[in-house]
């Protein structure tokens, strides 16, 4: 199996060289880096000795990541489906914004997590991808824009396609370090990448550990126990107090503000909810989204996550609202190209194997 090329840091680019013989000055190493981060085939690296190129085309992949099929809804959102260099597929979501672009990129084929609103976890998991991988996306996509690493189209990311970004730790951080490195690379601040996760809780202590410059955000969904375990399996590992007691340690390590992801379902949106979510998020700065169901195939047959009406969403505004509650309903994007993660994936997998 080839190495692949965006999986490394320019030091450890130059002692990967340094393994195949290649003697190399620094100013050569960075003009390497930086046509990695291009996302450019070998043979347009215009200024790398033909020997080099040589012996990158018999040891690393060009590009891990490709573009497999591209949908536009008329909103303007861009779907991918990229395929993957051993065959498995993932996906990823262009969101267009005043303020810019923002990337949802995927951090494992599959997912083990199992909750039950999401497409990406009906067949279980795969493997993890690797921090080339995911950073791949990134390139890949700043590439069929148009977008170079001086002129990059990519200004925000978010690390909440298919996959728990906490279940594939060590190459997420990472990528988070790659992708914001100023040595030639795509260079995104930190402030403005997001990462979603269901809640492992030693993970998020081990996160705030790192004092990463990132966004945590937390997909919580339910304000008991009991109702989170039905809908979410990380639950029945990691209790609501567990998972706050990992909250507030990453928000006093760390002074960020913390957000918060939640369904609007009928059973997870009345004025009880609203006042626990009160006393759950005492003494944190935080911030709400709101999200209306998208319709998977779960979604469309279980009781548990029949959506809150019009009338119902209304009145739990008003419920967050006298309990002082920061939160905004989320724009959907992209509904008319399977927007959601996972559900496109699925799709294309399955019309390939007709």
């Amino acid at each position: 199996m080839k190495k692949i090329l965006q999986d490394y840091s320019l030091d450890e680019l130059k002692s990967q060289l340094t393994e195949l013989g290649v003697k190399m000055p620094r100013m050569r190493a960075e003009q390497l880096y930086r046509w990695a981060n291009e996302y450019v085939p070998f043979f347009e690296m215009t200024n790398i000795p033909k020997d080099v190129i040589e012996l990158l085309q018999l040891n690393y992949d060009e590009q891990p990541i490709q573009i497999y099929k591209k949908f536009e809804s008329k909103d303007g959102t861009l779907k991918y489906v990229f395929k993957l260099f051993d065959g498995n597929m993932i996906e990823g979501v262009l969101m267009k914004y005043k303020y810019g672009n923002t990337i949802c990129v995927s951090t494992q084929v599959g997912c083990r997590m199992g909750c039950l609103f999401c497409a990406t976890g009906l067949d279980g998991m795969v493997r993890n991808l690797s921090a080339g991988e995911i950073l791949g996306q990134v390139l890949a996509v700043n590439h069929d824009l148009g977008g170079t690493v001086s002129q990059r189209q990519i200004t925000n990311i978010v690390l909440m396609g298919c996959g728990e970004p906490l279940d594939n730790f060590d190459n997420v951080v990472k990528f988070i370090e790659l992708v914001s490195s100023s040595h030639g690379s795509i260079n995104i601040s930190q402030r403005n990448i997001s990462l979603s996760t269901c809640g492992i809780a030693p993970k998020i202590k081990a996160l705030a550990d790192l004092n990463l410059g990132i966004t945590l955000t937390i997909s919580l969904h339910a304000t008991t126990d009991e109702f989170r375990k039905q809908i979410m399996k990380i639950a029945n590992a990691y209790s609501l107090a567990d998972l706050f007691e990992a909250i507030n340690y990453y928000f006093k390590k760390t002074g960020r503000r913390v957000m918060f992801e939640y369904i609007l379902l009928d059973k997870n949106t009345t004025v009880h909810d609203a006042r626990r979510i009160k006393s759950l998020c005492k003494g944190l700065s935080y911030h709400f989204n709101l999200i209306p169901i998208n319709m998977t195939p779960n979604a469309k047959v279980d009781p548990l996550l029949k959506p809150a009406g019009k009338t119902k969403t209304a009145e739990f505004w008003q419920h967050l609202k006298d309990n002082n509650i920061s939160a905004t309903t989320r724009r959907t994007l992209g509904e008319d190209i399977s927007g959601a993660c996972g559900q496109l994936r699925r799709k294309v997998i399955k019309e390939g194997e007709q």
